[in-house]
């Protein structure tokens, strides 16, 4: 694993895993988290695989993804940016915690744990 920072933007990369996935995932996760100004704009893509000291296919491709999710837009002559839909962020975020939870109940029923039992475990944890 492996930290590298683009602005204010920071990955954390594991070169066993695909990067461009694992862009898309922490991009993902920083828009749902608040962590990027909605309609801020991208790091050009030769700016962006400079800074990663990565393949610009490989931003092309995580860049490709997002706009394929609705997460950000191409505009031409100026760059990459991601979206202003307030709409389309919660959405995302709301997407993120749902599956989440299904994996979170999917473990604790693997492991015996009863829906009441969960209930009185959450409600027990400190949210910070």
């Amino acid at each position: 694993m492996e930290t590298r920072v683009v602005g204010s933007y920071r990955f954390i990369l594991d070169f066993s895993q695909p990067i461009y996935e694992q862009l898309v995932q922490q991009f993902r996760q920083m828009l749902a988290k608040g962590e990027i100004e909605l309609g801020s704009k991208l790091p050009s893509v030769r700016d962006f695989a400079v800074q990663m000291k990565i393949n610009p296919s490989t931003v092309v491709r995580a860049y490709q993804e997002l706009e394929r999710d609705g997460l950000c837009e191409k505009r031409r002559g100026q760059g990459t940016f991601i979206t202003s839909s307030a709409d389309q962020v919660a959405g995302l975020r709301r997407e993120m915690a749902e599956n989440a939870l299904e994996s979170f109940v999917e473990v604790l029923k693997i492991l015996g744990v009863t829906q009441e039992e969960a209930q009185k475990m959450i409600a027990g944890v400190e949210w910070k």
